[in-house]
């Protein structure tokens, strides 16, 4: 089964995409991860990418489309696709349908978590981590247990994401809704939408996409 998560950022695409990972065996294939990881590589496309990023440039949809062709072609057939952050624009839409046909695999769900701005702002500028363990909080919904203290680990220094505030969440916000959000009324013709509340409890929204897939 092969799904495609959609949302704007912030809305918990990565959180159950890592849940379906751990309970249903499926594969999260994340644009961002992968960039990263094909950097790494000792290969002329990892070079490539590695340029590009490093000199502040945009990865083409070519590349892109690449590295989850590889990916693709990697995994066994018996093994579900969750599509994290691609595609982003209706040509990645496009690619993306060509690369599973030339798999022998299609689309079965696009599962939208759907969000209230004002709120996934409020969600998202209010998140901090423990700098040493990583471990997530947030100023009004998960503060530490003893003020200052890392819950888990003991530390006591603490850190924000510099894009985590609002100027730069509306911005991503509103460039979902003008590049991605566009691509969905091809899907619904094809009669594979699904919508689910995406600020609801993380629990519930599992529930719901679990549901979704039986």
């Amino acid at each position: 089964m092969d799904i495609i998560l959609l949302g704007p950022p912030g809305a918990g695409k990565g959180t159950q995409a890592h849940r379906l990972v751990e309970h249903h065996g499926m594969m999260q294939l994340s644009t961002g991860d992968m960039l990263r990881e094909t950097r790494k590589a000792d290969t002329e496309l990892g070079r490539k990418v590695a340029d590009i990023m490093d000199s502040g440039g945009l990865v083409s949809d070519d590349i892109v489309s690449a590295m989850i062709d590889a990916k693709l072609m990697d995994m066994g057939p018996e093994i579900g696709a969750i599509f994290d952050g691609y595609p982003r624009t209706a040509a990645q839409a496009e690619q993306l349908d060509a690369i599973l046909a030339r798999h022998g695999r299609s689309l079965d769900h696009v599962i939208e978590l759907e969000v209230d701005e004002d709120a996934l702002v409020e969600r998202i500028t209010g998140r901090f981590s423990c700098a040493n363990c990583g471990t997530g909080y947030h100023d009004m919904f998960k503060q530490p247990k003893v003020e200052g203290v890392c819950d888990e680990c003991g530390a006591t220094e603490f850190k924000r994401r510099p894009d985590d505030n609002e100027e730069t969440v509306r911005h991503r916000m509103s460039v979902y809704r003008n590049e991605t959000a566009p691509i969905l009324p091809g899907y619904e013709k094809r009669g594979i939408v699904k919508r689910i509340d995406g600020m609801g409890a993380i629990d519930d929204v599992t529930h719901a996409i679990d549901t979704i897939l039986a």
